[in-house]
């Protein structure tokens, strides 16, 4: 077969598979509509972690249905689904699975057996992350990044997809154990998770005051078939203005470099990776999917880059003196350079 027709058949694949993306999408979104009410950003960032393969950090206040919205949302992907509850207490293998000595009764033989530990499934919801030691949550590194665990010097891979979304209470800092830098740059999102509307607030208690137990939530997809839609999302052409956007952001944010602003400058201490960079423009494709483009602007850029960098960016003593967050330096940041793109379009 000729490499003309093999690109011919990429090219008929891909228009048939972002045929059913759509559909697939909105599929989804009505299944997770049936419990969680409002949060759409919330669920957005989620879907767009899902298409770029990555892993996503969900900040919010206790009862704000974070559980509950990854649990209904793996369900309706169709995947497998594990829940560890983060404890002080708890051990790397606890995590990870680990190896058991088992003896055939016949032969009196023994032998090493592994058993997976949770982290073996499809989406894995890390409970309050924050809560267990640094050596439990160094466990997760190596399957975040590199799809496998190591137990006794063997390793074990894990069959993607895979993602790990995991929770962290803002309050009640004593007991807890903030995330490396190390751990938090393998994160795609940090997504805030705030309270509801008045107007929502109305309709969850309407809707779940009146009925005992859950709607029931319908899967819409495969494993196989999230595989292929993250194939697509990498097939979606970024114009080398829009890439220079995004690696021009990135660099904003690092306080030592000359694009830097001001405001950067003043209040950050050490800014985001090259990760951020990678991450922001493959989110910044799945983004333009959803919203029904095969090509990416620079708005898809600017929208994703508070969750993106949010974590990545450490703000420094003056900040925390003048009451200034990350998302504030961010928000400036990200005005000056989507300024300068424009007034370097009009020129």
């Amino acid at each position: 077969m000729s490499s003309e027709t093999s690109s011919q058949l990429d090219t008929d694949d891909a228009r048939a598979l972002v045929e059913t993306f759509q559909q697939t999408m909105d599929a989804i979104r009505t299944q997770v509509r049936k419990v969680i009410v409002g949060q759409d950003e919330v669920v957005e960032h989620l879907l767009l972690t899902l298409l770029v393969g990555g892993h996503c950090l969900i900040t919010g206040m206790p009862g704000t249905a974070k559980t509950l919205l990854v649990r209904t949302l793996a369900t309706a992907l169709g995947l497998t689904f594990k829940r560890i509850q983060f404890t002080p207490d708890l051990m790397p293998t606890d995590v990870t699975g680990t190896d058991i000595i088992e003896e055939d009764i016949t032969t009196g033989h023994r032998t090493w057996t592994f058993v997976p530990g949770p982290l073996f499934a499809n989406v894995l919801l890390a409970d309050e992350i924050n809560r267990t030691p640094p050596k439990t949550q160094a466990a997760l590194l190596e399957a975040m990044q590199e799809l496998s665990v190591t137990v006794r010097g063997t390793q074990h891979t894990i069959d993607p997809p895979f993602f790990v979304l995991a929770t962290q209470n803002p309050i009640e800092l004593e007991g807890t154990y903030p995330l490396p830098e190390a751990q938090l740059d393998r994160f795609l999102f940090n997504v805030v998770l705030d309270y509801l509307t008045g107007d929502d607030e109305l309709e969850v208690v309407q809707r779940f005051t009146t009925q005992v137990g859950m709607p029931k939530v319908e899967p819409c997809t495969t494993a196989e078939q999230i595989l292929r839609y993250q194939w697509l999302v990498r097939q979606v052409p970024v114009a080398e203005s829009v890439n220079r956007l995004a690696v021009n952001l990135v660099r904003g944010s690092r306080p030592t470099d000359p694009l830097a602003p001001d405001v950067v400058r003043r209040y950050v201490q050490y800014g985001a990776s090259v990760r951020a960079t990678m991450f922001l423009t493959l989110a910044a494709k799945a983004r333009a999917l959803i919203l029904g483009r095969y090509h990416v602007t620079a708005e898809d850029i600017t929208a994703l880059a508070l969750p993106v960098m949010r974590h990545r960016v450490l703000a420094n003593y003056y900040a925390e003196s003048d009451g200034v967050t990350v998302d504030d330096v961010l928000t400036q940041l990200v005005q000056s350079m989507a300024g300068a793109e424009r007034h370097a379009q009009a020129g």
